[in-house]
């Protein structure tokens, strides 16, 4: 799942539960069998709860209903196909796909809209018997109406008019008896008693359509409203190289489900200045009405943003589990976590401060031993010697002792005990280094600085 995948889910959860008796429904939409597997379904699923996107009725639930994988509501489908011939709506279709590959490259050189020119749409039922008496396998293609329009008014878009010159039939049962996208997601829509849609705008093409199916079954249709596509920082659909990840990925990463939550919320919503919110706090805020049109745009360093924020706010217990591994003692990583929370917001980073600390220093660059020689070796020996009894070492006292202050004080001291020149308060970084440790790298510093 992908975070275009996520905030559609997301949306339509909190447009769910911001009404009062609202229900999430979750499908499971695999007729495609070469991009659908178990492994997917369970990874979905999994994600999901991580995030605590629950639906009301769907797989792993008890509501009434379903089945919710429309591999499994075949049957549904094949009731379904035989009206629709009756009653002249659909027919056979023999093209194959070089066939359509060739109409669609001639209707594109002649400049014109691709669109199914209706090849079989004439063919009468003896011509039909014959080329399946000849082993030909049909798909099955819905006919479009001449001379109408399909009105509808979309939940973010507003009114929309098609006309339905504009649309070429389309297949609903593929050759191998399998139900097509347009027509199971819609008729599904249906029979589940959906009411609500809220989907990428990249299905706005596939509306009327749908609308037109729909009504030639005598089904109810949904309100549909088309949610505007998640582009990077140059326009372009999301991708990659705009520092997109799939939800796994970012979830190994460390980022924070109420971080992802809160900054695909608002990719796209306005929300106003309402602070980190939890799940509950997001729906009783959500407005289809607040919903864009225009390009919604990724930017990684606003989800860096949201993750700050939600990790100041983290229980101390969920990321102190971000030191597993390293050597830092279970009593001692609750003060771990309040010293590194406002300047690591990752697991890496909490594991990294604690090697720094607890392991060896790499060497500095030469840029770094030019600011320990410019601070100079007798301002880390004057530092050693006013460790105490206790191991603590007074900022204070070695800003008197040294008359140096600010910058001077702190950048060559950080980059002596820590090997990096910013990080979190350097008095709570103080108290996490043992005195024998302290002493050993104000040494190393002192004879780097000679």
């Amino acid at each position: 799942m992908h975070l275009g995948n996520l905030r559609t889910a997301l949306f339509n959860w909190l447009l769910a539960r911001r009404h009062e008796g609202g229900g999430f429904v979750l499908r499971i939409e695999d007729t495609d069998r070469e991009r659908s597997s178990v492994a997917a379904e369970t990874a979905l699923i999994e994600e999901l709860r991580w995030l605590g996107l629950d639906w009301d009725e769907g797989p792993q639930c008890s509501a009434a209903g379903g089945p919710w994988r429309q591999s499994e509501r075949a049957g549904l489908y094949a009731e379904l196909y035989p009206r629709l011939e009756q009653a002249g709506r659909a027919y056979p279709c023999f093209c194959g796909d070089r066939e359509l590959q060739l109409q669609r490259k001639a209707q594109l050189a002649a400049r014109q809209p691709p669109r199914y020119p209706g090849t079989c749409s004439r063919l009468t039922g003896a011509e039909i018997r014959a080329r399946i008496d000849r082993g030909e396998r049909p798909t099955l293609r819905f006919r479009i109406p001449e001379g109408r329009v399909v009105h509808y008014r979309d939940l973010v878009r507003g009114e929309q008019r098609i006309a339905t010159g504009e649309l070429g039939d389309f297949i609903i049962r593929r050759a191998d008896g399998s139900a097509a996208f347009f027509f199971c997601n819609a008729v599904d829509d249906a029979l589940m008693g959906i009411t609500h849609v809220l989907r990428g705008e990249d299905h706005l093409a596939n509306t009327p359509r749908q609308l037109l199916l729909l009504e030639a079954l005598a089904l109810s249709a949904p309100q549909y409203g088309h949610l505007p596509l998640i582009v990077g920082v140059d326009g372009a659909p999301l991708a990659k190289r705009h520092g997109s990840r799939s939800v796994a990925a970012l979830r190994d990463a460390g980022y924070l489900p109420e971080a992802l939550l809160n900054y695909l919320s608002r990719l796209g919503h306005a929300y106003g200045d309402i602070g980190l919110q939890g799940l509950a706090g997001l729906a009783s805020a959500f407005e289809v009405r607040r919903i864009g049109r225009a390009p919604a745009r990724f930017d990684v360093e606003q989800l860096n943003h949201w993750q700050q924020q939600a990790v100041a706010c983290a229980p101390v217990a969920m990321l102190g589990s971000w030191l597993d591994g390293s050597a830092v003692p279970l009593e001692e990583r609750a003060r771990w976590v309040e010293v590194l929370r406002c300047n690591a917001y990752f697991p890496s980073e909490f594991r990294d401060w604690a090697e720094r600390i607890y392991g060896s220093l790499p060497a500095p660059a030469e840029h770094e031993r030019e600011i320990l020689i410019a601070a100079g070796a007798k301002f880390f020996e004057t530092a050693t010697q006013l460790i105490d009894e206790e191991g603590a070492l007074s900022l204070q006292r070695l800003r008197e002792a040294t008359g140096t202050r600010s910058r001077a004080l702190y950048l060559p001291l950080r980059l002596a005990l820590t090997g990096k020149q910013h990080g979190p308060e350097l008095a709570q970084l103080l108290s996490l280094t043992s005195p024998q440790r302290l002493r050993e790298r104000l040494q190393r510093a002192a004879d780097l600085a000679r």
